[in-house]
């Protein structure tokens, strides 16, 4: 066994170095490998941060109650408990006629022309944030329904258009970061296989040779096989660089963006999985590459 792992790892660093040897052509196929790589994982960092962005707007999502005119304060005050004793409604806000009014007349900029009003057009309302399991548009629908049908009610109020559009999009990035991590692990695949062919051709004396004294299909592949790991790996590092250079250059501004909304939200970069992943794919990928593309062409080598 362990002279074994040593002719492993003799060749794993030996396969390094046959490509360091060559570090220009080496660099290219790295550089290639890595930008089908980023590419998914840019998309994927896309996504994670549209989710967190979202989360923040779900706890945004209210339904606000217009009571009919000539309810009383107290009966609107009766009526705000009762919503509240719901266990779907996390937060009932009662918002008087009065109040209202005050709040128009500093906003609007219509101060005089609301003074000369001779009575309050406003009606007392409730603004309402449904608890957070009961965020999605089935759960507000009904909710709504059922606030329509308590006494002096008006007008329910209540808008998830942007909620359901903003989740088919997300559901719709997610479908396309697969389809478009499947063509380019195909593509890596491509890549890696055409550069371990032209290095079989390259070394063709030197396989026979080895095939003449006794050397294996096996024997001879392994250093492709690693060739491929090495590849595979340097192309996700790249991948991460890529992505973590995107993250770095798009914090301060959208940090900036996300403050003058009043927003504490910052974007995140590959996680510690994400980033184990995207490695770990890049040495499947090229492992897989250089296997295909070494059995392939291995077997039409034979001493002569």
């Amino acid at each position: 066994m362990s002279t074994w792992l040593a002719r492993h790892l003799q060749t794993l660093v030996g396969s390094l170095g046959r490509l360091s040897k060559h570090w220009l052509g080496t660099t290219f196929t790295v550089l290639v490998i890595g930008i089908a790589l980023a590419l998914p994982a840019c998309l994927h960092l896309l996504v994670v941060n549209l989710e967190r962005a979202s989360n923040d707007w779900d706890r945004a999502i209210t339904l606000s109650i217009y009571l009919k005119q000539g309810t009383s304060p107290d009966a609107a005050h009766r009526l705000s408990e009762r919503v509240r004793q719901r266990r779907d409604i996390a937060q009932v806000t009662l918002i008087t006629a009065e109040e209202g009014l005050k709040e128009f007349r500093r906003r609007s900029g219509f101060g005089q022309a609301i003074d000369a009003l001779t009575d309050n057009p406003l009606p007392h309302s409730l603004v309402i944030r449904p608890a957070a399991d009961y965020m999605d548009g089935a759960h507000l629908e009904t909710l709504a329904a059922d606030l329509r049908q308590l006494p002096n009610v008006d007008l329910v109020q209540l808008d998830t258009a942007w909620v359901n559009r903003l989740n088919a999009i997300l559901d719709t990035l997610r479908r396309a970061i697969l389809a478009t991590a499947a063509l380019l692990a195909l593509g890596v695949m491509v890549i890696v296989g055409n550069t371990i062919r032209l290095d079989i051709q390259n070394r063709r004396d030197e396989i026979e040779v080895t095939k003449l004294v006794g050397g294996s299909n096996a024997f001879v592949r392994r250093p492709f096989l690693y060739a491929g790991i090495w590849y595979g790996l340097g192309g996700g590092l790249i991948a991460w660089m890529v992505a973590g250079g995107i993250v770095a250059a798009l914090t301060a501004p959208i940090s900036r963006l996300a403050g003058f909304y009043d927003s504490d939200f910052r974007l995140v970069g590959l996680g510690l999985e994400p980033t184990a992943i995207l490695l770990a794919t890049g040495v499947m990928l090229g492992w897989l590459g250089s296997f295909v593309a070494a059995t392939r062409h291995l077997r039409e080598i034979e001493p002569s």
